[in-house]
This record gives C-alpha cells, sequence and structure tokens, in this order.
C-alpha cells in the first residue's frame, strides 16, 4: 500500500532539500506514519477496485467502510456455511456510502437447504481518492518532520547538549525520538475521517 506523502512533501515543508541522513530514515519514518494515520482512521486513502467485505446491516442499510465509495458492483447474501453465497438484485447504493436492501430479491436463489444467514451480506466495491487528501498529507508530514527534526534519538528529549553546542526546542515542540508518534493535535486534524461512532458491523473481510 503506497505512502501517503513522499519526500517531496517534506522537502516543501521543510523548505530545503533533506540532508543525507535524513534521506536514509525519511522512507521508513512516511512508512510508519502513513500506518499510524490508517490505523487511527481506519481509512486506506488510496484507490481500491473490486474490495470485498463481509457486513451485518443496521435494518436494511448497509454502510460501506471505506470512504469515498466510488461504485457498487455487486451485494450477495451470505448463506449458512460461511462460505458460499447467493446474488441479490433490486439493492440500490445511495451514490454514497449506504446500500439499501429493502427491495433487494435473489437473482440465483440458494440451493435447496442452504438457508442464509440472518442479516450477513457480502459486498464488493470500489472506493478511495484519487489523491490523498491534503489534511491527511499535512499530518503524515507533521508526524515525520517531528522525528526527523528532533535533536535526539531519545522520546520526549527536547534539550541535547555536546561539548559546547547545545540545542534547545521550545516547550511543546514534540521532539519525537527515533520514531513517529501521533499527537493529540494529528487526531484532531484526522477526526473528520475517522470511523463513525455507529453504523453497520464489519463482520469479516471478504
Amino acid at each position: 500500500m503506497p505512502d501517503l506523502a513522499d519526500v517531496e512533501d517534506l522537502v516543501a515543508r521543510l523548505g530545503r532539500v533533506l540532508t543525507e541522513d535524513e534521506q536514509a530514515r525519511a522512507a521508513a519514518l512516511l512508512a510508519d506514519a502513513s500506518a499510524l494515520v490508517r490505523d487511527f482512521t481506519r481509512q486506506e486513502f488510496t484507490t481500491v477496485a473490486g474490495d470485498v467485505i463481509v457486513l451485518r446491516p443496521v435494518g436494511a442499510l448497509l454502510r460501506l467502510p471505506q470512504r469515498p465509495v466510488t461504485a457498487v458492483t455487486a451485494v450477495e447474501a451470505v448463506l449458512g456455511d460461511g462460505t458460499s453465497t447467493a446474488a441479490l438484485s433490486g439493492w440500490t447504493w445511495d451514490g454514497r456510502d449506504k446500500v439499501d436492501l429493502t427491495q433487494a430479491t435473489w437473482t440465483t436463489p440458494p440451493a435447496p437447504g442452504a438457508s442464509p444467514w440472518p442479516n450477513t451480506y457480502r459486498v464488493t466495491y470500489d472506493h478511495g481518492d484519487a489523491d490523498v487528501p491534503p489534511g491527511v498529507v499535512a499530518v503524515v508530514c507533521a508526524m515525520v518532520l517531528r522525528t526527523l527534526l528532533s535533536p535526539s534519538m531519545t522520546a520526549g528529549m527536547v534539550a541535547e547538549r555536546i561539548g559546547s553546542y547545545n540545542y534547545q526546542l521550545q516547550q511543546g515542540s514534540g521532539a519525537a525520538g527515533a520514531t513517529v508518534v501521533m499527537t493529540a493535535a494529528d487526531e484532531k486534524a484526522l477526526a473528520r475521517w475517522g470511523p463513525r461512532r455507529a453504523g453497520t458491523i464489519q463482520v469479516a473481510a471478504g
């Protein structure tokens, strides 16, 4: 899965090219920051075609977890063995993130005795942004730059002295140490992409 920002994004915010040491660490830190952002928001932010997910609805509605949804291509009822499915027609997609099963009917009825699980469906859909949202890029870059520009590899250290040389950061500037960390400010900036508090239950990956 591609990173949510790249070295050019870091350079644009830093106002200079990365040093040799910074360049050596940048790729790993960008990957780490991207993973933390994806874990926090539960969003991938990149385009995925033909993603398959098993969901249990609220009422007659299935809410698709990845946003934005660009297409819904199939909805199937999961049968009693938990692996086979039966296709449905008559469902509708609202053009955003919900599938309505109110008018759904069998396209191919299940074999006799193969009753579907109640309210369990497998959905195939496309989702993701053509470009990572600028706000997400900004957070990833901030997380990485705090680490690259930290005067120490020790997390939380805001000052470092080597002989007559002394370096000190202002209180609260967030010296991250050797690894990227997500701050409360980062979480606040990402809140709009975070998981919803209520909605469809994801049963399993397809």
